[in-house]
């Protein structure tokens, strides 16, 4: 089956696919608000009656939250698992939208059309990418050139408490040869990209408690052992003078970027002196000898996220406090084993203790890197199909955050995930006024029917 009409047909109903997918944004589908639950279920409905009149067999599915959407539809290819969510952020603060965040409105821009709405790029707008991209495969040819499970959530906005129970009893019927998930962006807002690394997240709290009361600085200073004294030396402690993590083993697990991957990021161009002067910085304050992209996408960080003790408000108290404490947060990469970091972090904290001091820990999040094996040659199939739509030639690149649900993909369903999105830096995604522009949707749903095609090729 040729992918050149496809791509017409794509063309040629761009302005219907816009029109569906205003629908779908008028629906205000806010996970995280119990007052908009039957909004979510009405997201649901439309996405279902949508597959179901493309031919494909749809249902709602429901959990102890908002439901998933699930639906199958044969083809001659490979299995491929698609994921997006339906949910979107709250509005908050209504006065700074320019309009009603549900009531989409096309605007013209100095960079191009863009499609204004609450979850026009997060993930309603790239969600349905794929979906026109499928509609038009089958509009053309009757069937589409792979066997696709198309998997939506509802709840990805307020923390997916449903999603790993989900896959777990639904294992069997989600597996598929690779999984699609499009809740990425371009890289610097204009090259495509596949995201093949996530990093992995570990948070610790640390309190120190010293003396039974705040005391009299004049009275107990110098003899009485500080709390904040104490935590400072252990925070200052964590990094080395070239930027190294000094918690022992931390590096247990941290792979060499490869030759060619390196080549690919340092090809990208990326100014980090610009970067960091966006936020009135200028000096890399990681590993020495990395770079910026290296940084954020594949080292390991250690961050302080929170310091509280003694007296903060205004004017100035003389006190040493009894309590101190610290939110603590690694970013992992590679196979770090986050529970292995914790002990030996707090083993590290413990031994750095005074002996006039108690120590209490409070766990907060624990979770792997995903690391995506580009050896796949579905992965290099996709990039060159990328490449062969856009402007830029494609690149592999990593993400600085975490997107949890490629994860469960590898641990529950044991697949691979590709993540590829064409949202850009500036869509403002859970601000106001949030956008996607309409090149971002038209060449992103060509860019999926080039992948179908290109999966498909034996």
């Amino acid at each position: 089956m040729s992918v050149a009409p496809v791509l017409q047909r794509i063309d040629s109903n761009l302005p219907e696919s816009i029109e569906r997918l205003k629908e779908l944004l008028r629906i205000p589908s806010i996970s995280t608000d119990p007052a908009f639950k039957a909004d979510c279920d009405r997201a649901a409905d439309w996405l279902v009656a949508d597959l179901q009149s493309m031919g494909v067999t749809a249902e709602k599915r429901p959990t102890p939250g908002h439901p998933m959407v699930v639906g199958h539809i044969d083809g001659p290819g490979p299995h491929l698992l698609f994921y997006g969510h339906y949910d979107v952020q709250p509005v908050d603060p209504l006065g700074l939208w320019d309009n009603d965040p549900f009531d989409p409105q096309l605007e013209d821009t100095p960079k191009g059309q863009v499609l204004r709405g609450r979850g026009s790029a997060d993930d309603k707008g790239q969600l349905m990418t794929f979906v026109e991209a499928c509609r038009a495969w089958l509009a053309e040819h009757g069937s589409l050139p792979c066997k696709i499970t198309f998997f939506f959530e509802g709840e990805e906005e307020s923390g997916s408490p449903s999603l790993v129970p989900f896959l777990k009893e639904n294992a069997d019927e989600l597996k598929s040869d690779i999984a699609l998930i499009c809740d990425t962006g371009l890289f610097d807002s204009r090259v495509p990209a596949i995201t093949t690394m996530l990093r992995g997240m570990l948070q610790d709290e640390i309190t120190i408690t010293g003396p039974s009361r705040d005391l009299h600085s004049g009275m107990y200073g110098g003899a009485a052992m500080n709390p904040i004294r104490a935590l400072s030396r252990i925070i200052a402690a964590l990094h080395d003078d070239q930027g190294r993590i000094t918690v022992p083993g931390f590096y247990d697990g941290v792979p060499d970027l490869p030759d060619e991957v390196l080549q690919q990021w340092e090809a990208l161009g990326f100014d980090h002196k610009a970067f960091l002067g966006d936020v009135g910085l200028s000096e890399l304050a990681g590993e020495a000898g990395r770079s910026a992209l290296e940084m954020i996408w594949s080292r390991p960080t250690c961050e302080v996220n929170g310091i509280g003790g003694g007296y903060q408000g205004e004017g100035f108290k003389t006190v040493l406090p009894s309590k101190a404490s610290a939110k603590i947060s690694f970013r992992l990469v590679g196979q770090q084993d986050p529970h292995a970091i914790r002990a030996s972090l707090r083993q590290m904290v413990m031994d750095m203790t005074p002996k006039d001091c108690k120590v209490e820990f409070k766990a907060h999040g624990a979770s792997q890197a995903s690391v995506m094996s580009i050896d796949n040659p579905a992965f290099e199939k996709a990039r060159v199909a990328l490449s062969d739509e856009w402007p830029d030639e494609a690149a592999f690149i990593g993400c600085g955050g975490s997107i949890p649900v490629a994860g469960y993909f590898q641990s529950l369903l044991n697949t691979e995930s590709m993540l590829i999105g064409f949202g850009k830096d500036d869509d403002q995604i859970h601000s106001p006024n949030e956008k996607y522009d309409i090149e971002s949707f038209h060449k992103g749903t060509r860019s999926w029917a080039r992948i179908l095609a290109a999966l498909s090729d034996k």
